[in-house]
């Protein structure tokens, strides 16, 4: 009996035992489960751990990126492979990245970076703003994304996706993008294509790709549609002699972004008479050029410039289109017409026209005691019209105290440029410079009577 009883708590004890070395066991187990050690992840340490970005890293490492790439910004990063790298190299005509300078470096490998996380399905087609400098402070160099076919500027194509990263996340290209011109943007999009063949058949390609900064206003390819439909003609009617002044006239020679645009006529790479050809820009209700094209896409930047997108081509204006363009110009358009002047005033010139505004008209309507253009008889309103109208292209600059001979052959007009051009004493010009094609026009605040 009494063996019995101490086998019995011999088990007990036992199986205490047993117990308190599982309980130890499980909890040991649950301490590793609660508190697992995760080593922070960057996207440079994603790299560095991936042997087919073994290029990519020593680049960034070469120029002070990779610890950049391993901050706590967020990044998304197009990264390219061995092969990609190997490939510039050879296209490049280099042996390995030390012949590349670390300025050119550090460019092209923030071309393929992107502020933010961007996980594939965030990704459209469209224009995106890379962390390379542009060619104006602010502003960074932009590349074309085409998902319908993975490509990136016509020249990288997306192998594979979503590689996460703790500070943001990485897509794998076949291919090193490379930082492109205005032609190489226009190149790599396929509704410029139109452009590109008109640019081409222009020979203006190397303008565009040419030292100095542009700002161009790039038709899409409807807008070529519709020109050539309303002209009733095939692209192959337009030569390289009527297309280069009509190209011309879509660019700038200065760099404007969209947050400097504003109402104004500015010169245009578009030439009369060894003077800038003047387009009409109108923000008030988005952007439109000469009344009558609207800017549909802007900023696109480029290494030598600036793209703004447009819906329809703009082309060289005379005199009579720049005042038909101009709503303030309306009464003086409604004068030309009554008198038969239109004709006239769109012949070769030059001619320049002191335009008065529709508010001048009224001064001039209040002191006449009428009620408008049509209580004039066109005797009359023909001299008071060709009284503003001189046989030159006279620029601004180039006005100087004096009479001045008029198409009214009655009238000349005393101009004065003391302290701001008036004419006649009291009528001031407040615009001038607006360039066309035939002349120019200066803009008056009264109308001149002979």
């Amino acid at each position: 009996m009494k063996t019995l009883r101490k086998n019995y708590w011999v088990m007990v004890l036992l199986t205490g035992i047993m117990f308190l070395n599982v309980s130890c066991s499980e909890d040991d187990d649950n301490v590793m489960d609660d508190d697992p050690v995760v080593l922070p992840s960057s996207i440079t340490d994603v790299a560095a751990n991936d042997d087919n970005f073994s290029i990519l890293v020593s680049a960034l490492k070469k120029v002070g990126l990779d610890d950049d790439l391993a901050s706590n910004s967020e990044f998304t990063v197009f990264a390219p492979t061995n092969a990609a790298f190997v490939a510039l190299l050879d296209e490049l005509g280099a042996s390995s990245l030390d012949d590349i300078s670390n300025d050119v470096l550090t460019d092209v490998l923030l071309y393929h970076v992107v502020s933010g996380t961007k996980m594939a399905s965030m990704v459209s087609t469209g224009y995106y703003s890379s962390l390379s400098a542009g060619p104006v402070d602010g502003y960074t160099l932009s590349f074309y994304i085409n998902m319908s076919d993975g490509m990136i500027n016509n020249r990288a194509k997306i192998i594979q996706t979503d590689v996460k990263a703790d500070n943001g996340v990485i897509h794998v290209i076949d291919k090193v993008i490379l930082p492109m011109s205005i032609t190489g943007h226009a190149v790599a999009n396929p509704d410029f294509s139109s452009l590109v063949s008109a640019v081409t058949k222009a020979e203006l390609a190397s303008t565009l790709d040419g030292e100095g900064t542009f700002t161009v206003f790039a038709p899409v390819n409807n807008a070529f549609g519709s020109f050539l439909e309303e002209n009733e003609m095939v692209f192959d009617d337009l030569t390289k002699e009527a297309l280069t002044p009509i190209l011309l006239y879509h660019v700038m020679g200065s760099i404007v972004p969209a947050s400097m645009v504003a109402n104004g006529y500015f010169p245009t790479l578009g030439s009369a008479f060894d003077n800038s050809v003047s387009v009409k820009v109108e923000v008030d209700n988005g952007v439109m050029l000469n009344s009558s094209s609207n800017v549909v896409a802007t900023d696109v930047v480029a290494t030598n410039g600036i793209i703004h997108a447009i819906d329809k081509l703009i082309t060289p204006p005379s005199i009579v289109d720049l005042a038909l363009q101009n709503s303030d110009f309306s009464t003086l358009v409604s004068a030309l017409v009554k008198a038969d002047l239109v004709d006239a005033l769109s012949g070769d010139g030059p001619f320049t026209v002191f335009a008065p505004t529709n508010s001048a008209f009224d001064d001039l309507f209040a002191a006449l005691e009428v009620s408008g253009i049509d209580d004039i008889d066109n005797e009359t309103l023909t001299a008071v019209l060709l009284a503003h109208v001189v046989s030159a292209n006279a620029v601004s600059t180039g006005l100087s105290n004096g009479s001045v001979s008029t198409l009214n052959n009655q009238k000349s007009i005393n101009i004065m440029v003391d302290g701001g051009v008036t004419i006649d004493g009291d009528i001031n010009v407040i615009a001038a410079d607006i360039q066309g094609t035939n002349g120019i026009i200066h803009v008056i605040d009264k109308v001149i009577v002979p």
